[in-house]
C-alpha cells in the first residue's frame, strides 16, 4: 500500500521542481550563459 502515497508524492515533487525552475528562469537567476547573467545584474541599481 506504500505505493499509493509514493507515486503521487514523487509526482508532486517533480511538479514543484518544474515550477521552481520556471520561476528561476523568469527571474534570470537560472541562466545558461553566466556572462550574460552577470552583465544583466551589473546594470541594475538596487
Amino acid at each position: 500500500m506504500w505505493h499509493l502515497i509514493a507515486i503521487p508524492g514523487i509526482g508532486a515533487a517533480l511538479g514543484f521542481r518544474i515550477v521552481d525552475a520556471m520561476s528561476l528562469e523568469a527571474n534570470g537567476k537560472f541562466a545558461r550563459e553566466p556572462q550574460r547573467a552577470a552583465t544583466r545584474t551589473e546594470g541594475r541599481s538596487s
